[in-house]
């Protein structure tokens, strides 16, 4: 995808708003201004989530000796790939958020003018909030099946240490 310049999007908001904005468009854009705000804070929060959960992951690898939940590799090497490979829906969820974060309003200004360019620009604003809360939701769905999978191996870890 070849980089484009806010610049474009800039003069098609201006073009588009006129002298001076209506009420109508800017509480419209108000409306998806904090349903994107939203998303970007709930994402934030995943991404953070995730960090600690990956964390909390790997403690039965990287744990002292001796301790409750420690594995050592020679000699449980299943239970320490099943450990490991309990953090790839979590490593999955991470890469759903960053991409989520990294979507943009892009719009192509074909010469549009007026009502046909306000709805061009709204219509851009909600295919962006959409993806977004579709990787959103994909996310959190890795994040709960990689929680999962970590707690259901931490459990058998403990039931074979009894």
């Amino acid at each position: 995808m070849a980089f484009r310049s806010f610049r474009t999007r800039l003069r098609a908001f201006q073009d588009m708003r006129g002298d001076p904005p209506d009420p109508g468009f800017i509480a419209d854009l108000e409306f998806l201004e904090n349903r994107d705000l939203d998303l970007s804070v709930r994402l934030g929060a995943m991404l953070a989530f995730n960090a600690l959960l990956i964390t909390i992951g790997t403690h039965p690898v990287s744990v002292s000796p001796g301790a409750p939940l420690s594995l050592d590799a020679a000699t449980h090497p299943v239970l320490t790939s099943a450990s490991l490979a309990a953090l790839a829906p979590l490593a999955l969820s991470s890469w759903f958020v960053l991409k989520a974060m990294l979507l943009g309003e892009e719009i192509e200004n074909d010469e549009l003018t007026g009502e046909a360019l306000r709805m061009h620009l709204f219509a851009a604003f909600v295919r962006s909030i959409d993806a977004q809360a579709r990787l959103l939701t994909l996310a959190i769905r890795a994040t709960l099946t990689g929680a999962a999978l970590t707690m259901i191996v931490w459990g058998v870890i403990l039931a074979q240490k009894m």
